[in-house]
């Protein structure tokens, strides 16, 4: 039964129209828990309580299915917004955003442009850029322009998912960047071909990678809530001797709270994945195929019980 609502709500996420709807009728039926607001004001808000609790924060300015030129540079003034807006309120945060929504699908002279314009805001804010991965037929295009920006910034990193049998081969060619990467499992729907379809594999491939980048000397973001994951870090980096500068771990925000200030008592960096903004449908149709618990989340927010 859960692999059937993982791929329903992942065939959900993809829906234009329902996309559309959302952006319409708002933080309704349940998503305002994983999602902190639609204006930039809201998530300031939130994060300034996160940071009072010692959590760091990144923080996406959500949006998908970008199709026009116009669209993409508006997606681009809300990610420059927001790093404004950390630079003006000295948040403990940093951006997050997708190609998608910066033109990866119209051109790359456009998606170029779009993302050196935030890279140099984010480089006169000291604000820190990671490149959400999305799905496999975009994961080449992502990682080369990637390296391209990385020739002349150093304040941009990326993710990988464990999930795609590539993986292993991207962290070793991506190593000569010393590159700053948030490691992930992986949350779209991809073919057996080009990805590990069961959990025990992708788990292993997870902790082949969290090893290979960390004794390759590299920040590292350990993104999961998998509690085995988390403790395989712990127990990696007390044998190797590897500092809790070097790496720290990423949660969701909404899921989990209470493990976010657990691990910051404990010592470690946590930092909390905060989204905001009116184009959230997406993002909560994956957040419910990666955890089909997280319906009764959303049934109680309907319902209000």
């Amino acid at each position: 039964m859960e692999h059937v609502l993982r791929n329903f709500f992942l065939f959900l996420s993809k829906n234009k129209a329902f996309t559309k709807l959302a952006r319409k009728y708002g933080l309704r039926f349940g998503a305002a828990r994983f999602v902190a607001g639609e204006t930039i004001d809201l998530a300031v808000r939130k994060i300034k309580e996160l940071n009072a609790k010692g959590l760091a924060v990144t923080i996406d300015y959500l949006g998908e299915f970008v199709d026009s030129i116009e669209e993409a540079n508006m997606m681009a003034d809300g990610s420059i917004e927001a790093i404004k807006a950390i630079g003006r309120e000295k948040l403990n945060a940093q951006l997050s955003l997708k190609m998608t929504s910066m033109g990866l699908d119209i051109s790359d002279e456009v998606v170029l442009n779009n993302m050196q314009r935030i890279l140099d805001v984010a480089k006169e804010n000291n604000v820190f850029v990671t490149i959400d991965m999305e799905d496999y037929s975009r994961c080449e295009k992502t990682i080369e322009i990637f390296k391209e920006l990385r020739k002349d910034y150093d304040n941009v990193g990326t993710v990988i998912q464990a999930y795609l049998y590539r993986t292993v081969k991207d962290i070793e060619d991506l190593n000569k960047f010393n590159p700053n990467l948030r490691l992930v499992k992986g949350a779209y729907k991809e073919s057996p071909e080009v990805a590990y379809p069961e959990k025990k594999d992708v788990d292993e491939n997870f902790k082949k990678i969290i090893k290979m980048h960390l004794l390759n000397g590299n920040y590292t973001a350990i993104a999961s809530h998998d509690e085995a994951i988390i403790q395989y870090t712990k127990e990696l980096v007390k044998e190797h001797n590897i500092s809790r500068d070097q790496f720290e771990f990423q949660m969701l925000y909404g899921i989990r709270s209470e493990r976010h200030e657990e691990l910051v008592k404990e010592g470690y960096t946590m930092r909390v994945y905060v989204p905001y903004g009116t184009d959230w449908y997406g993002y909560f149709m994956r957040r419910l195929a990666e955890r089909p618990a997280n319906v009764a989340f959303v049934l109680k927010g309907v319902f209000g019980k």
